[in-house]
């Protein structure tokens, strides 16, 4: 299978424990992994779920960038967010909860036709969570943004 033409790639603080979270809340599975030669850290890991979507990601390397992490963690957060289709979003959804992700955004129905939440990984990173449950017209689209984002007097 060829990899796919974007894949995100995380720096994460404990690789390991962030691998384990991928494997039971998503059913990622690796497929490559490199550690440093003492075995202390993760220098790569590449992880494909049963779609095809592939996320990579290593431990923090602050000797590499001046003495800084670059995690989500040590930045305060992150801008990103991940997005998973998956068959089923509700069954994904408990598991993610369930192995120690935190709600962002509560799973729900949605106007542009998806069941979709969010949830922020104990590492810090962010997955929008979706099932596609319609395809709505543009004017159904239109109509649900409005409601969703009414102009402010």
């Amino acid at each position: 299978m060829n990899a796919p033409s974007i894949t995100p790639h995380l720096t994460i603080d404990r690789a390991r424990a962030a691998i384990a979270f991928y494997e039971n809340a998503f059913g990622f599975k690796v497929t490559r992994l490199q550690e440093t030669p003492d075995k202390t850290k993760i220098v790569h890991c590449s992880m494909e779920d049963d779609r095809g979507g592939v996320v990579m990601l290593s431990d923090s390397f602050p000797e590499m960038h001046q003495g800084e992490k670059r995690t989500p963690e040590a930045l305060g957060g992150t801008p990103v967010t991940i997005h998973l289709d998956v068959p089923d979003v509700d069954a994904v959804w408990a598991r993610a909860v369930k192995a120690g992700a935190s709600v962002a955004m509560p799973l729900q129905d949605t106007f542009w036709g998806a069941r979709y939440g969010v949830v922020t990984d104990p590492f810090g990173h962010r997955w929008s969570l979706a099932t596609q449950k319609s395809n709505p017209t543009q004017e159904k689209l239109d109509e649900g943004a409005q409601k969703y984002f009414p102009k402010k007097p």
